[in-house]
């Protein structure tokens, strides 16, 4: 059992930047596809990031491509989500989520991952 806890949200103009947290417990997070998903109102949870240390694979959706960074400290069993160049568009709810490997790869979907944190809302106002 994975416990994962997220922090770093908050408001921001448009341009700003955040770093969300991922802090995992009860498991090595290295063993896991770790994703960063966003929820707004009336919206299903999407993949933003995902990333599997292991191998070092990664992927970005389009939208957050060349502005959203995943990194890793290994350390303190956390993983970061570097925001820059934020616009209105990206305000939600933030979740960090682990999920079992495919293979050489990891889902983008919501469905292939079993371990969620509590989420963290980002408000990006313009």
């Amino acid at each position: 059992q994975v416990q994962l806890v997220e922090s770093g949200g908050g408001s921001v103009q448009a341009g700003g930047s955040l770093r969300l947290s991922c802090a995992a417990a009860g498991g090595f997070y290295s063993r896991y596809c770790m994703g960063w998903f966003r929820q707004a109102p009336g919206e299903e949870r999407s993949g933003l990031a995902v990333s599997y240390i292991r191998s070092g694979f990664t992927y970005y959706t389009d939208s957050v491509k060349g502005r959203f960074t995943v990194s890793q400290e290994h350390a303190k069993n956390t993983v970061f989500l570097q925001m820059n160049s934020l616009k209105p568009e990206d305000s939600g709810m933030y979740y960090c989520a682990a999920g079992s490997i495919l293979s050489t790869t990891c889902g983008a979907e919501a469905g292939y991952y079993n371990y969620w944190g509590q989420g963290t809302q980002v408000t990006v106002s313009s």
